[in-house]
């Protein structure tokens, strides 16, 4: 007996699950508020992803499919499930071994309080262009600069934003970045055309960023002063060794990155140099944090490995007689991350299901038909890849899915395929981590110790660029079309004859 043949959704039917989703996370914020990722945001994905499932079985779709479906898009997300865990097990070593307490205090004594946001941006933004990954520069620099920003008395959001903002400018325009050599193979275009058009619209949502954060810091009063800096300061000296040498392990990390070596392997040489200099540098805390797990151990043999391995794994506080410095100096290293990572597979399990029934490709098909002129087509375009980022909680799926979707229309409005590349990383990369389940928002928010409602109102850079997208589609301003003696590529490999015109 043949099975029920599969009927295609309708718009209404694909927006229920959606619609549903929206609710159960306004609830949650409203009843649970901080506290939403502890399970309320898991369940209210997985529980919306149910009555996607129950649609799509109506339609006829097999449960086999849908299961396939989800187990496909959970696959997708374990290269960032796995460098996870790698960046808590960094974040714990780094920690044990004085490499964050040592990047604290000397940019303590570095920056001044007025100027510091503005040089978040800045040093977030080099680092990340050099590595291509803001996952990288927010687990490294970023929770270093996170916990400067504490101790000055300014918001954890705001710092985490600026952060944020830099972070994500180098990921979007540096060349060893996936996403920025992903968007241009899904347009049809080349990497450096992509990079050099993507400037017109990174260069001033950057300068802005950076003009907001300068007044920001020239006018911001700050509840602490060079007495409180100055206490912490002998804190983080009480506890650790503080040398220019731990300089070198985040050095050694950004170098290897630097020649290409993949994300996992990095994070793990990263963690491993860590436990190293912990050991040459802080004997003295492998001791104690080791004697606090097995207070009977007599060898430093043991004691050291039971010290390294509770940093990589588990909780690890580092106690001084200065209360906020104590905050500064906790992790729970792999264990930390498992709510995250909680989060991310209920993600996952709603996007696949979602997916398996053709929803998600219905609502943004039926979205694509309003696009008449070359604004209403960017910011269609920008509002899928944000609508992805959304459903599928996963950057490369929204530049995937609409850089696929969206390719042949772009041509035959003549647009140059660097448009839609540039389009979609002003859409996909940029607007990924404002999503507290995505991916990117639910690592960073976990990485950095801030909600991602926190830090949203400050990551400027990161709604400025989909604005300027849309604004100079909308005005015309520098967009590339075919010339009449240019041949258009059908086959989307991005060639073409004949110069561009703007």
């Amino acid at each position: 007996m043949e099975g029920k043949k599969e009927k295609q959704p309708s718009l209404i039917q694909s927006l229920i699950p959606i619609i549903i989703l929206i609710t159960l996370l306004s609830l949650n914020v409203i009843y649970f508020g901080d506290h939403t990722l502890d399970g309320a945001n898991q369940f209210a994905l997985i529980l919306s992803a149910a009555v996607a499932g129950l649609i799509a079985v109506f339609l006829g779709i097999k449960w086999v499919a849908v299961r396939d479906s989800i187990v496909s898009s959970i696959g997708s997300a374990m290269p960032s499930i796995l460098i996870l865990l790698m960046i808590g097990a960094l974040a714990g070593t780094w920690m044990l071994s004085g490499v964050v307490p040592t990047l604290i205090y000397y940019g303590l004594k570095i920056f001044h309080p007025s100027i510091f946001l503005f040089a978040t941006v800045i040093i977030a933004g080099v680092v990340s262009l050099a590595t291509g990954s803001s996952w990288s520069t927010v687990a490294t620099i970023g929770i270093a600069l996170v916990g400067i920003g504490k101790t000055l008395g300014m918001s954890e959001g705001m710092v985490a934003g600026a952060v944020i903002s830099g972070a994500y400018f180098g990921d979007k325009m540096s060349p060893l970045s996936d996403t920025t050599n992903l968007a241009p193979a899904m347009a049809g275009t080349d990497l450096f055309t992509h990079i050099r058009y993507m400037m017109i619209t990174t260069t001033p949502a950057m300068v802005i960023t950076l003009v907001i954060f300068l007044i920001i810091g020239f006018t911001y009063d700050f509840k602490s002063d060079l007495r409180d800096i100055e206490l912490v300061l002998q804190s983080i000296e009480s506890r650790f060794t503080v040398t220019p040498w731990l300089m070198l392990v985040p050095g050694f990390l950004i170098f290897v990155i630097i020649k290409k070596v993949p994300p996992l392997p990095a994070l793990l040489f990263g963690s491993l140099s860590g436990a190293v200099f912990a050991l040459i540098f802080q004997p003295h805390l492998i001791w104690e944090t080791g004697r606090m797990i097995d207070p009977e151990s007599k060898t430093f043999f043991k004691v050291s490995y039971l010290s390294i391995m509770q940093s990589i794994y588990g909780d690890l506080t580092i106690t001084t007689d200065h209360k906020m410095v104590n905050e500064l100096l906790a992790t729970s290293g792999m264990k930390g991350m498992l709510n995250t990572i909680w989060l991310i597979l209920s993600a996952m399990i709603f996007g696949g299901t979602m997916e398996s029934a053709g929803m998600l490709k219905k609502i943004t098909r039926s979205v694509i038909k309003w696009a008449n002129s070359t604004g209403s087509l960017v910011a269609t375009t920008i509002g899928t890849s944000i609508f992805f980022n959304i459903t599928a909680s996963d950057q490369y799926i929204s530049i995937v899915v609409p850089g696929r979707m969206f390719a042949s229309i772009y041509r035959e409005r003549g647009l140059k395929p660097e448009v839609l590349s540039r389009t979609l990383e002003d859409g996909g990369t940029i607007t990924s981590v404002l999503i507290p389940w995505n991916t990117c928002g639910a690592t960073q928010s976990r990485v950095l110790g801030v909600p991602t409602i926190e830090y949203v109102p400050f990551a400027f850079f990161n709604f400025l660029s989909p604005f300027f997208s849309i604004l100079f589609a909308a005005i015309n301003f520098r967009i590339r079309r075919y010339g009449k003696d240019e041949v258009r590529d059908e086959n989307n490999t991005g060639k073409s004859s004949g110069n561009s015109s703007e």
